[in-house]
């Protein structure tokens, strides 16, 4: 099998993902812009209801995940008959995993009411989580279509489907936030009734383009019943790889609750910044699955100096990447703040904090491309861990001891919980490369080994 250069295929996969990632998170912008010329209670309801979900649906999407490697590695080694069974079984993984989220969404009011809100925010958000867990079979199965075309090199097949639905998402919001186009007026209730028909039109996209375009049909796919064998495989490694994205998102939206209590501008600075630091890695996070996805062909294909040189080629260019990125964004901080806010004590703390983006977003996108190259050596384990104890109990717990105690020079608020962060991102890039540099050195895994 004939390839190209390593660094022109780790593009060639990561351009269509970074553009449908990207279209994925205007989802969410369309939401907040729309609804905040609603209603101010909209707009709360959907800042509520969206963080409770993107937190349930992140973790899920992990487990889904490890799809990818697992296909990738059969795609390598030419085990066509093999990616099919693995696909159908990633399918049934979406399905099961939903009913774990969807009661969670079905039935806020058991919980919702604890989060501190006001009632109507709280009523319209529960409204808003019950329509979207109708979603949640749908989003997550399309997560196994979209991990199966990734991991043969057709990424640019769900990057359509995304655009398709972020068009379908626009027309649908207009229509149901507004009572536009003869639809009801629903505010909050219409951006999740969008959601809803988005997810399902590209999960059935995404499984007819699967079972018509005749480019699958050497992998055989085929209806079959959950196989025990293959679930297990899948969840070894996509259990841990789920915790590990909600012990990174967690992270991260904890922040946001404890910075809450420092005021109204300080969180308003903090949300820009947050904001922008999701930005900047979405690049760094679309090379780290094309960087993933072609040293899990190679380690398939039983080619060790492959895998090896496609992972730390992707390695260096997430990192010169990042490097471009946190160097533009210091030099234009004082423009982009503004195209955010116009508040002077808002800008004023966004601007105290960008330094500390600048800081350590080299350091996530080290950390981010090295968990990935792992889980490509179907190392899941070791990431979750660092991740517990370098974004847990470094970033968050000990950012909460120098935020509000007098710790380190402090209470430092909310710089504290961000020059922690930073810390901890350095932390756990530093762990992980050591860890996956360790792996190379060992010969006692093999590649032939890690593909079976």
């Amino acid at each position: 099998m004939s390839h190209p250069p390593v660094a022109l295929g780790i593009v060639g996969q990561a351009w269509p993902i970074l553009l449908g990632q990207l279209a994925s998170m205007a989802y969410g912008v369309l939401d907040t812009m729309m609804a905040g010329h609603s209603s101010p209670t909209d707009l709360a309801a959907i800042g509520l209801g969206a963080s409770i979900y993107s937190s349930i649906f992140v973790s899920l999407i992990g487990v889904v995940g490890a799809l990818n490697p697992i296909i990738a590695h059969h795609y390598g080694a030419r085990r066509d008959h093999a990616i099919g069974a693995s696909y159908v079984q990633g399918l049934w993984v979406g399905l099961m995993l939903s009913l774990v989220g969807v009661p969670w969404l079905a039935f806020p009011g058991l919980w919702l009411g604890y989060v501190g809100t006001g009632a109507d925010v709280t009523a319209l958000a529960g409204q808003y989580l019950r329509v979207l867990s109708a979603a949640l079979p749908a989003a997550l199965m399309f997560r196994a279509t979209y991990a199966l075309n990734v991991a043969v090199s057709r990424p640019k097949v769900v990057m359509s489907m995304q655009v398709i639905g972020l068009a379908l998402k626009i027309a649908l919001n207009y229509a149901l936030i507004f009572g536009r186009l003869g639809a009801p007026r629903l505010g909050a209730v219409g951006c999740a009734l969008a959601s809803l028909v988005v997810h399902w039109v590209m999960f059935l996209m995404g499984w007819g383009h699967v079972h018509m375009d005749r480019t699958y049909e050497r992998f055989a796919v085929r209806f079959a019943w959950p196989r025990w064998a293959l679930l297990r495989e899948h969840l070894r490694l996509g259990v841990p790889m789920g915790l590990s994205y909600a012990l990174e998102s967690t992270s991260f939206s904890a922040m946001a609750v404890l910075i809450a209590r420092l005021g109204t501008s300080v969180l308003g600075g903090h949300q820009i910044v947050a904001n922008l630091a999701g930005v900047c890695y979405q690049i760094p996070l679309a090379l780290s699955l094309a960087t993933a996805t072609v040293t899990a062909q190679a380690i398939g294909g039983g080619d060790a100096a492959r895998a090896r040189r496609s992972a730390l080629t992707g390695i260096r260019m997430a990192v010169a990447v990042a490097s471009l990125s946190v160097l533009t964004l210091w030099t234009l901080r004082h423009g982009i703040v503004r195209l955010y806010t116009d508040d002077a004590a808002v800008t004023r703390v966004a601007l105290s904090l960008v330094g500390y983006l600048v800081a350590f977003h080299v350091f996530d996108a080290l950390q981010g491309i090295t968990a990935f190259v792992l889980r490509a050596y179907k190392i899941a384990a070791a990431p979750m861990v660092i991740y517990a104890v370098a974004l847990w109990g470094v970033g968050l717990i000990g950012g909460y001891f120098v935020a509000f105690h007098p710790v380190l020079g402090g209470p430092r608020g909310a710089s504290g919980l961000w020059l922690m962060q930073a810390i901890a991102l350095c932390l756990a890039s530093a762990l992980l490369l050591g860890f996956y540099l360790w792996i190379l050195r060992q010969r006692t895994v093999t590649v032939g080994s890690l593909a079976g």
